[in-house]
This record gives C-alpha cells, sequence and structure tokens, in this order.
C-alpha cells in the first residue's frame, strides 16, 4: 500500500463505488488478519460524532446482513458505547489482547481547510485522533478513514460543538454503506465455511 490519501464527496455519486473499491483493495491486503473498525468519537460534540455514528451504523447494517455474504469484522465505537479520548488507549490495549495481529481500521472526524469540507478521505497508515484539539492520543489503524466535518480555525473545539448534524450524517452514511458494501463477499470468492459477523459494542 501507498501512502497516498484519496479523497472522496459524497456529492457524486460515482465516488461511492470509488470509495468502496479502493477500501475493498486495502482491506484485501489484511490477508487472513482479524478486521478491526475502530469508529472513534464523542457523542458529546456534533462534530466528533461521526465515529460513533458509523459504528451505529454498521451494527445496524451487519445485523440486518446474511453473514455467509460478510467478511468477519468487528465492530469498536458506537452511540451506545463510544471510544473516545479517554478509553482510546485501553480499547487499543483490549483489540491487541484479543486478537492476534489484528488489521485496524480506524474511522475518525477531521477539520480541514474549507473547500475540503463534507469529503471522505481514505488512506494507509495510522491517524492520530485528537490531533486537531491538542489531545495527545495514541496513534491508531493500519489505515484509516476520516470525514471532514468542517474547516480548521483559531478554536477547534468550538467549531465541533457548532458543526452541522447534517454534514456528520451525510459524511457517516457515505462511509458506513461504503464499507459494508466493500465487505460483500463475491459469490465467487466464498469458501464453503461460513463467515461470521463479530459485533462488539
Amino acid at each position: 500500500m501507498t501512502n497516498t490519501t484519496l479523497y472522496f464527496t459524497t456529492s457524486i455519486q460515482k465516488n461511492s463505488s470509488g470509495f468502496c473499491s479502493a477500501l475493498r483493495g486495502m482491506l484485501a491486503s489484511a490477508g487472513k488478519r482479524p478486521l478491526i473498525f475502530l469508529c472513534i468519537g464523542s457523542d458529546r460534540a456534533t462534530g466528533d460524532s461521526l465515529g460513533p455514528l458509523v459504528g451505529h451504523q454498521l451494527l445496524t447494517l451487519f445485523s440486518q446482513s446474511d453473514p455467509s455474504k460478510i467478511k468477519k469484522a468487528a465492530v469498536y465505537g458506537s452511540l451506545r458505547h463510544t471510544v473516545h479520548a479517554g478509553n482510546l488507549s485501553d480499547t487499543l490495549s483490549s483489540i491487541y489482547n484479543r486478537y492476534s495481529n489484528p488489521f485496524i481500521i480506524a474511522i475518525d472526524a477531521s477539520l480541514g481547510i474549507p473547500e475540503h469540507v463534507g469529503f471522505v478521505t481514505l488512506g494507509a497508515g495510522s491517524l492520530r485522533p485528537g490531533i486537531g484539539v491538542s489531545h495527545s492520543l495514541p496513534p491508531a489503524g493500519d489505515i484509516h478513514i476520516t470525514g471532514i466535518v468542517n474547516h480548521s480555525g483559531s478554536n477547534n473545539h468550538v467549531t465541533l460543538q457548532t458543526t452541522k448534524l447534517f454534514t456528520v450524517a451525510e459524511l457517516a452514511a457515505f462511509i458506513s454503506h461504503g464499507i459494508w458494501d466493500s465487505l460483500h463477499v463475491r459469490s465467487s470468492l466464498q469458501s464453503s465455511q461460513k463467515s461470521h459477523l463479530i459485533n462488539i459494542f
């Protein structure tokens, strides 16, 4: 995998298939490593709620799917049980204790330049959660997905508090459906042994 970060706008329909295709390629590089979707954020600030919203939507989509047609995966972080600055380190420790050589897909909100608000990014390597609000948190993810919820400025704490819910919800829907589509196993590649989704709240 290269270190190139890809940008996708949710306003163009064809970007959904492009995001899904790019993500599927990155997930394929994991081989047989367990896939972990780590959805980071807090429900206490609108702009920071992207991760929990994605986790919530993923759990809903997975619960309605045929487990024989979905690659095995686990989800950490949801609206019910958020993964945030206060428990991220413990959550990462729990993941590494439970899984052997996990492949972590870290998902978080981000701030960017005004022209990129409403874009989704996908890239190789870890992200640094909380960097936009000066939190020192451990890096997370073998690959990362971010939704640019607002523009970065002089007071990012206030920016996250006043971010439009519509923007966050639109990004969360784009990301969660892209993930769900990328995890579908093509019929020609299915093994005789069924896969099962592990829901972890």
